[in-house]
């Protein structure tokens, strides 16, 4: 009898001790081995923190940062990547730091970036997401990697090849019209353009990439919103597996209800494309992107996809498109408003080359101020000089 209890005794015994080695060689020997190996090659960074590496320090920098006011500059750097700009002034170009346990090696010399970027033989594979992020994209376009991106690039491509988006401008000018006649009506009072251009992109993109109307699309872009805000708040937080199997937050609750409301949208956008082809109302899913998609989930061969991914590439395509054509609408702005000069000229040219007429696809081609102010993210890194 002594003897099963000493049994049962011992059992969990050696079963918490083996835990507990394990949890200390995933948590503290394996980082420090890495950090070891770095420092050896001459790649420093800042020293790992037990379980939570540089999380707890990067998110201080990133409130510290954000707390202050900013005056109104190019130089960005320091205020939406505090952490980075920092550690790269103090351990150089290259560094390693610390996500959780993870390592992260971070490169700005420009000749491995290039060689990075190739990446021809997949040497270097995209990081695994994490739930946050999952549940924005799901498994769409950013993510995925060989066959299966080369198929998708590719149906994305024909979606929206040159032809394609010429018969996107009437859509645009008509919703570009709308807006600057509600502006009309605020002469002489603040508008919020940002604000502006986020219910522009998303009726745009709403119309002429899936067919629907505004309103479907500014629920799906509300939602992910939201998420993209949970998941940018949880950035350095670290996860422990067996405790977030065991009990989830009320961020990854929330994260996982809008990614259900954000399937449940587009699966009604979907069935009403499907009916209208079964009642004879069309003779195709369309040409669109979510005709395309539509398409691609009903045919039979080796290019199908599955219901699962469709949702995901509308949401990366929601959600890429809305926020990249907004924030880049709101920056150009920004800058017009600050330099009447440039403001004047590229004025001046969209009056020479279309009069009183709308753009056309043959016009826009024409324009050289407009495109650069249309590259003007990248432009001003390069050009701050010319203000």
């Amino acid at each position: 009898m002594s003897g099963l209890m000493e049994l049962v005794i011992l059992v969990p015994c050696c079963f918490f001790l083996v835990a507990l080695i394990k949890f200390l060689y995933d948590y503290l020997w394996v980082p420090l081995r890495i950090q070891h190996l770095m420092n050896s090659q001459g790649i420093k960074g800042p020293p790992y923190k037990f379980i939570h590496g540089n999380n707890e320090e990067a998110t201080k920098m990133r409130e510290e940062a954000l707390s202050k006011p900013m005056a109104l500059r190019h130089d960005i750097f320091p205020r939406v990547q505090p952490h980075i700009y920092t550690w790269i002034n103090r351990y150089g170009r290259n560094y390693i730091y610390w996500n959780g346990i993870r390592a992260v090696l971070v490169i700005s010399e420009p000749e491995l970036v290039k060689e990075v970027l190739k990446n021809n033989e997949n040497t270097f594979p995209k990081k695994k997401p994490s739930i946050y992020f999952s549940n924005l994209l799901g498994n769409g376009l950013v993510l995925i990697e060989g066959e299966k991106w080369l198929k998708r690039r590719k149906l994305a491509n024909h979606a929206f090849h040159g032809e394609s988006l010429k018969n996107m401008t009437p859509a645009v000018i008509a919703s570009v019209e709308t807006m600057l006649e509600k502006w009309k009506g605020q002469e002489g009072k603040e508008i919020e353009v940002f604000q502006e251009f986020r219910l522009l992109t998303s009726e745009v993109i709403s119309r002429t990439a899936f067919g629907s109307n505004y309103l479907e699309g500014e629920k799906i872009l509300s939602m992910l919103k939201e998420l993209s805000v949970i998941m940018s708040r949880n950035n350095f937080k670290t996860r422990i597996p067996l405790i977030n199997k065991l009990w989830k937050p009320a961020d990854m609750l929330r994260s996982e209800e809008l990614a259900k409301g954000i399937q449940d949208c587009v699966m009604k956008i979907v069935k009403k494309r499907e009916d209208k082809f079964k009642k004879g109302e069309a003779d195709s899913f369309g040409n669109d992107f979510l005709g395309l998609l539509v398409n691609s989930y009903h045919s039979k061969d080796n290019n199908s996809l599955s219901m699962e991914d469709l949702v995901d590439e509308c949401k990366t395509f929601y959600f890429a498109g809305q926020g990249t054509i907004n924030s880049l609408l709101a920056w150009i702005v920004l800058l017009l408003a600050t330099h009447g000069d440039w403001q004047e000229k590229a004025r001046r040219e969209v009056i020479d080359i279309f009069g009183n007429r709308n753009p056309d696809s043959e016009g826009i081609s024409k324009l050289k101020i407009v495109s650069i102010l249309s590259n003007i993210p990248k432009y001003f890194v390069s050009q701050s000089q010319v203000f």
